[in-house]
């Protein structure tokens, strides 16, 4: 299929076939593609829980008002962000630079200090904002690469995220659960897949301006 055909037939999937697994391979290759999400400054305040545990999952159930996708779902995909992005964490970026690009920063410490200044006025609060915003960019990627692979998913916001953070110990690496990501193969009976894709006409929502 073309990247049209992909997405005309991804949908938010509501039951998945517990039976069936992805593959290691392919959940690599996501996992790849979250790494690859462009994100603001590059600094990658992101990371990504990949859950296939059907116990666990039963629980995430709970903590996600009951919708049984959690459950069924082959892996959940647990979107965090880092609470802190601090000094440390941004000259921590700045030395991943120089170690990929052997030794080449030259030209970067402006910027550096610059990114230091513009947090450093940031409440907890407005950095977790701007960190939530960069979680939504990585969805929308693996959403798109879902379908390429056709994997099912369904992107979810219903969940308390307190009770996911507890089940998945994230308070230890200072981390904030804000989006789930069920994947797998949807179920022959999922009610969902034989509905049409609707959206509003182009026409209303794409306006050219030349």
């Amino acid at each position: 299929m073309n990247i049209l055909e992909s997405l005309e037939w991804r949908y938010a999937t509501k039951k998945f076939d517990s039976n069936k697994i992805l593959s290691s391979e392919i959940i690599q290759r996501l996992s790849v593609a979250f790494n690859l999400t462009a994100t603001s400054y590059g600094l990658q305040p992101v990371k990504l829980k990949i859950v296939q545990n059907k116990a666990l999952q039963a629980k995430m159930r709970d903590a996600s008002m009951r919708q049984k996708q959690v459950a069924t779902a082959s892996h959940v995909l647990v979107f965090c962000i880092e609470n802190k992005v601090d000094k440390t964490f941004i000259d921590s970026y700045f030395e991943t630079i120089k170690n990929t690009r052997e030794g080449d920063g030259k030209g970067l410490e402006g910027y550096h200090k610059v990114l230091i200044e513009r947090f450093s006025v940031l409440t907890e609060e407005q950095i977790k904002e701007w960190a939530t915003k960069q979680a939504y960019i990585a969805l929308g990627n693996l959403l798109t690469v879902c379908a390429v692979e056709k994997v099912d998913s369904c992107p979810m916001e219903g969940f308390i995220p307190n009770e996911i953070d507890a089940l998945l110990n994230l308070e230890k690496e200072n981390l904030s659960s804000v989006l789930l990501l069920p994947i797998g193969i949807r179920a022959s009976d999922d009610k969902n897949a034989i509905h049409k894709k609707v959206r509003r006409p182009l026409g209303d929502i794409v306006a050219l301006i030349s």
